[in-house]
Order: structure tokens, then C-alpha cells, then sequence
């Protein structure tokens, strides 16, 4: 491309555009930006088209070839009309001011893997089905074994006396969001409404389950890795040795990777917000080489001290003395404990006072680390 061109060429000279060239290089620039307009423009309403000529064929019945697609079809309808007749075929339970509409297994899985996707925790952590019960009892081994001792062949062994079990339990707790909807938004959109707010409840969704996995309390919620406690990352495993009060050092993060036993350490990541990610990009070891590395392919994340590293806006960012900044975590050993499935509610008559239809929708979760030795906390000192 000329913009390239010039732009290569400028730089290749190490000068700044003369008003000439800039005046050259704005124009197309602009000319770019124009085509990429139009071009966005068009996929705007190509995908308008197909959605209405999608609806309009399933209104007519000349798709729903097979159960699933009838399936998906109902739901369309009923999101859009709220016919009973199409809420019989969907629903499981009955209920005068609107009731419960058990989604279609597309639009569950739209919004289990929304929130795949927007949370980093759940693609690595143990996530279980609780279906047969309240809740999920998690075995702890609290205290090991101590190590055996060499005896003579008819000595009698050493009796242990410290080895302890435990027990955690995680509770699916209730979360939930809703949304209104327009009626005349419902009835005339050619977008596809339904997917619109799968997405929306799956982002509610998912940026309140990443928080509470990082800072919980378990109180009612999942417990967070960076919330100290007995029933999770005790203080034990808190590393600030090397870490000044106002800054983290490439030996405070040598010390907190080697805090890590090397069959926890395999398959450990690191977790920091944006603000110590930027400190942390900054530091060298002591032959003047960058503790960070960039990943060079894409879809692969950044390392720091070879291990990867996963950003979130909800690690802690503030800088003072004895605040936590990151973590190096081992996710096997944090499980996620949740009934099967997510449900909409569809509202029909709460809100048709203003011309508007609820959808609420809900999810019933719990999480926890559930070995405390797979997990390093970062602490200023």
C-alpha cells in the first residue's frame, strides 16, 4: 500500500513527515477509513437481511426441518410474542404473571460460553456439576504425613501422629441480572433480540463471577484467592520477601515462583491487573535481560519468568505497603461447584406499564481453592 510505503520510507530516514507527505499520507488514510466504513456498513445490513429472512421463514414454517431447529424457532417466537401456546412447549412449570422458560440448549450454551470466554478462571479451574444435592463436600488433606524414618528389618515403624483430614464444602449460591426489553423493539427488530441479551447477561455474569474468584469472601459467594483465610490461601502463603512497600522487584517475584513446589509450578499462572502488569514489564534481572516476555504468536500470552500471565481488572492495583498485587495460582485446585444449566425468566406483565418486557436471568454457583499449596500470593512489603 502507498500509506505503508511512505510511512516505511519516513521511518527507514528517521525524519518526520514534511507537510507535503503529510497532507499525502491524512488523504489516504482517510480514503482507508472510508472503505472500511462502507465496508462495515454492508455487513450491517447483510446481517440485518439474513435475520429477517431467517425469521420470516420460521414464522411461515418453511425451516424447522428438525426437532432442534423447531426447538430454537419456539423460543424465537416466545421471546418476541410471548405466545402461551409456544411457552407450553418450552416451559416445565406454570405460572400466571409470566413464568419460568427453561432456555433452549443453544441459547445456554451462548451464555456458558460467554462466560468461558469472558472469565480466564473457568478454562482453567475444576468445574463440577452439583446435581443430586445442596451442596459439593470437598475432602481436604490438612495436614500431611510426616516422612518415614529407616529402621532395622524387625524395629517396629514409627506411628504417625499428625496426619489430618478436613473438609470444604461449596454451596451454589444465587446470582442473577436483569434486563428490560421495549415491546416495540421486540416486535419490529430486525436484529436477533434474544442473542442480544444472551450476550449482555452473559457479561453480567461474567465479570461478577471473576471478581468474586478473585476477592470473595465466601460469605454467600465464592471465596477469592486473594482473600486470606483458612478455608482457602491462608497468610502462610503470602510472598514478600525482596518487594519494597511501594513497588514489586524481579527478586520478590523470583522468591514468589520458587514459594511454588515444582508439581503445583508446571501448570501455575500468574494473574495481575494492567497497572503492576506495566511496573512488572519494566524490571530486569541482573544481567540487564526483561523479566517479562510478550507472546510472539498469536493467541499466546504473555510470560514473566517463563511462566504465562492472565490480566484481570479485578486483581488488586493498589500500591502500599503490605497490599497484595498478584498471585501465582495453580486453577486445578480451585473448583467451581454449579447446578446444571442457566435459566431466563420472561416478565411479561411487571413492566407493561412502560411498554416493556423483563428478562431476568439466573445462575447458581460456588467456588473455592481447595489446596492451599498450589497458590502464591505477591505482597509489597
Amino acid at each position: 500500500m502507498e500509506s505503508r510505503a511512505l510511512l516505511d520510507r519516513v521511518e527507514a530516514e528517521k525524519r518526520e513527515f514534511s507537510a507535503e507527505e503529510r497532507t499525502s499520507y491524512d488523504k489516504m488514510f482517510a480514503d482507508i477509513e472510508a472503505i472500511n466504513t462502507k465496508i462495515k456498513d454492508e455487513e450491517r445490513l447483510l446481517l440485518a437481511e439474513a435475520e429477517i429472512r431467517g425469521f420470516e421463514k420460521a414464522e411461515s414454517g418453511k425451516v424447522e426441518t428438525t426437532p432442534e431447529e423447531r426447538k430454537i424457532s419456539a423460543f424465537r417466537r416466545y421471546l418476541v410474542t410471548g405466545d402461551s401456546a409456544e411457552y407450553r412447549a418450552l416451559a416445565n412449570d406454570a405460572d400466571a404473571t409470566g413464568g419460568y422458560l427453561h432456555a433452549s440448549e443453544q441459547f445456554v450454551a451462548r451464555l456458558i460460553k460467554g462466560l468461558d470466554n469472558a472469565v480466564f478462571v473457568r478454562n482453567y479451574a475444576n468445574v463440577m456439576a452439583v446435581t443430586s444435592a445442596d451442596s459439593l463436600g470437598v475432602p481436604s488433606l490438612d495436614t500431611d504425613l510426616t516422612d518415614p524414618t529407616w529402621t532395622t528389618e524387625i524395629a517396629a515403624p514409627s506411628e504417625d501422629t499428625t496426619m489430618a483430614f478436613g473438609r470444604r464444602e461449596l454451596k451454589p449460591n444465587q446470582l442473577s441480572k436483569g434486563i428490560k426489553v421495549s415491546r416495540k423493539l421486540l416486535l419490529t427488530s430486525a436484529l436477533p433480540v434474544e442473542g442480544i441479551i444472551a450476550d449482555r447477561l452473559a457479561y453480567k455474569f461474567a465479570i461478577t463471577q471473576e471478581n468474586g474468584f478473585l476477592n470473595g469472601s465466601g460469605d454467600g459467594q465464592p471465596l477469592g484467592i486473594f482473600t486470606a483465610s483458612d478455608n482457602g490461601v491462608p497468610t502462610a502463603r503470602d510472598e514478600a520477601t525482596g518487594n519494597s512497600a511501594s513497588a514489586v522487584s524481579a527478586d520478590g517475584l523470583i522468591n514468589a515462583k520458587f514459594k511454588l513446589a515444582a508439581q503445583y509450578r508446571k501448570t501455575a499462572r500468574w494473574v495481575f491487573h494492567r497497572d503492576i502488569i506495566k511496573m512488572i514489564s519494566k524490571l530486569k534481572d541482573g544481567e540487564g535481560q526483561y523479566l517479562w516476555s510478550p507472546g510472539l504468536i498469536a493467541g499466546e500470552p504473555d510470560r514473566l519468568l517463563g511462566l504465562p500471565v492472565d490480566e484481570s481488572e479485578y486483581a488488586p492495583s493498589t500500591v502500599q505497603s503490605a497490599a497484595y498485587v498478584g498471585a501465582l495460582a495453580n486453577w486445578q485446585y480451585y473448583w467451581i461447584a454449579e447446578l446444571q444449566g442457566l435459566n431466563v425468566q420472561r416478565l411479561n406483565e411487571l413492566y407493561a406499564g412502560t411498554s416493556q418486557v423483563g428478562f431476568i436471568g439466573r445462575y447458581y454457583g460456588d467456588g473455592a481453592p481447595v489446596l492451599e499449596s498450589a497458590f502464591v500470593r505477591v505482597k509489597l512489603g
